[in-house]
């Protein structure tokens, strides 16, 4: 049982991947906590959009088996 977590912009910068296949985590909160730790997110959740199957969730959306998640933080343009 897993899910994929696709990273954006400074998150993709610093896992170096675009994605990757994890275990279906207790939570969205629990998985980016992980995350942070193993990549050395510096952004907090507070700071990130969270989507699930290509939808935007709340951060207590459940997940299930082969979900898409996606952590997506602030951009800036010009």
């Amino acid at each position: 049982m897993s899910v994929t977590v696709l990273y954006f912009a400074s998150l993709r910068d610093a896992a170096g991947v675009d994605s990757e296949s994890l275990p279906v985590p207790a939570s969205l909160t629990a998985l980016y906590a992980e995350l942070r730790a193993r990549h050395g997110f510096v952004l907090p959740a507070e700071k990130l959009r969270v989507a699930v199957d290509g939808a935007f969730a709340a951060w207590d959306t459940a997940v299930a088996d082969g979900s898409e998640i996606a952590f997506i933080p602030p951009v800036s343009g010009g």
